[in-house]
């Protein structure tokens, strides 16, 4: 869990730097708002890749999990996240609580007060600016039961969209069958899973990453994003649970960078022992959904050439002041104007069931 509580610690300062890439937040609400439009139509661009933070400190100030939370700066919602998505051209953004170290509460009745407390605070902000959020429930992974227990009442009474999730439970697969109670549920209700990484310290040996380059962020959170996708295919989890929906935060990691190699795997090694039914590429391009964060226009046209443009979402990372804008999108001549309004907002309006 080391970096994801790094994660956490280091929001604030991250978010901050966001203030200049954005042109500062404080600006009046008077400012005026991007409109994007393609072809000549008005869109409404929707971002899936959105942190925030819910202030439960009241609940876990006396509990060993008092020193593993964190996050602030500008994750705390206020005018300055409506001010920000003004000047970037976002009307909705769907809300994500990350960091998962809520995962480290092994007694069930205090990871059921966190996750209430986080999932009634995410549907009190949403009900305040309908018309600019949605959010993904926070669920204990840690008790699969109570998870699926937690998404259902968060889609149902609270009406949240679905669930955010981070790539293990302290190093365990979640492709495991203990956690297909969770996976079920998620079917079931027809709401997409969100899953978000922290670093790969469930994959690397501690300190593998340290030195220049924040490489357990640049490496680790598309490494464990990779692994975490190929484990629900391998494992045959997509199998189980044909109707489920899982997108995998920075662009689905390498995954669709190097997918002839997976897509060989289990017919070339014999020892793969592969549980999936269908070819890895096929769940690429119907039940694994990804977002835009790759930064460059060839980056784009690779990931929506192995992907399919049904699965490719718009994704930004914020309050983190990384230079993913719709302007990537919009100026990619690849992608015909229907393409560039699935991805800026028809696909989620779908996933997210958004009017």
């Amino acid at each position: 869990m080391t970096n994801r509580r790094h994660f956490l610690r280091t929001a604030a300062g991250a978010a901050i730097g966001a203030v200049g890439l954005s042109g500062g937040f404080g600006r009046s609400r008077a400012q005026t708002r991007r409109e994007i439009s393609v072809g000549g139509r008005r869109i409404k661009v929707i971002d899936i890749h959105c942190h925030c933070v819910i202030d439960v400190t009241p609940i876990i100030k006396d509990t060993p999990l008092a020193k593993a939370a964190g996050g602030g700066g500008n994750q705390v919602l206020g005018p300055q996240r409506l001010q920000l998505m003004d000047q970037t051209g976002v009307d909705v953004q769907a809300l994500t609580i990350n960091g998962f170290w809520w995962y480290g509460a092994t007694d069930r009745e205090l990871a059921g007060r966190i996750v209430q407390a986080q999932n009634e605070g995410l549907a009190k902000w949403v009900s305040s600016h309908p018309d600019r959020f949605v959010a993904m429930a926070s669920v204990a992974l840690q008790h699969p039961d109570l998870a699926a227990q937690q998404l259902e009442d968060g889609v149902k009474r609270l009406g949240l969209r679905g669930a955010s999730i981070g790539g293990h439970v302290n190093g365990e697969d979640l492709s495991l069958p203990k956690y297909d109670p969770f996976w079920a549920k998620a079917a079931e209700l027809g709401v997409p899973v969100v899953m978000h990484p922290g670093g790969a310290d469930n994959i690397l040996k501690d300190g593998a990453l340290r030195g220049r380059g924040d490489l357990g962020n640049i490496i680790g959170n598309p490494l464990e994003t990779t692994y975490f996708l190929t484990r629900l295919i391998f494992d045959g989890t997509f199998d189980k649970f044909p109707g489920l929906r899982v997108c995998g935060a920075h662009a689905g990691g390498y995954l669709p960078s190097y997918l002839g190699r997976t897509e060989a795997a289990c017919v070339v090694r014999a020892n793969a022992n592969c549980a999936n039914k269908k070819k890895p590429s096929e769940y690429m391009k119907s039940q694994i959904m990804v977002d835009t964060m790759v930064f460059s226009d060839e980056g784009l046209r690779h990931l929506v050439a192995e992907m399919g443009v049904s699965q490719v979402v718009y994704g930004t990372d914020v309050p983190f002041n990384w230079p993913v804008t719709v302007d990537l999108v919009l100026n990619a001549k690849f992608l015909s104007d229907a393409e560039k309004t699935a991805i800026l907002s028809g696909n989620l309006m779908k996933l997210l069931k958004i009017s």
